[in-house]
């Protein structure tokens, strides 16, 4: 088995009809079951927006610490799932129920080494 990463991607701009939101958060928890019934759920979370990120970068000795994001893009991580998964093929599919519930892209990127190492 290998670790595999969910990000879904979301676009800078309007935020989402609070009544939509409803039906995606229902389909949401419905896919999260389905991982955990297939024992493929290791964890997933929604992030807030990139401006309340902190950066912190290192310089020399010292690290410096800014806030705001990283960098200005027109799409950023809006929330994570990290799953189990025997390929990537498996993980895609995954990936796929992630777009339908979640109505937004899904990058699907696997883990360095396996879930058993």
């Amino acid at each position: 088995m290998k670790y595999y990463l969910l990000s879904a991607m979301k676009s800078v701009g309007e935020p989402a009809v609070p009544e939509s939101m409803v039906e995606i958060n229902h389909r949401l928890s419905v896919f999260h079951d389905e991982l955990r019934e297939a024992g493929a759920w290791v964890f997933a979370g929604g992030l807030h927006r990139p401006d309340a990120a902190t950066v912190l970068r290192p310089s020399g000795d010292d690290v410096e610490e800014t806030e705001g994001p990283y960098a200005e893009n027109k799409e950023f991580l809006g929330g994570i799932c990290l799953l189990k998964a025997p390929d990537l093929d498996a993980a895609l599919e995954w990936g796929h129920k992630a777009a339908l519930a979640t109505t937004l892209p899904i990058e699907v990127r696997p883990f360095l080494g396996s879930a058993d190492d």
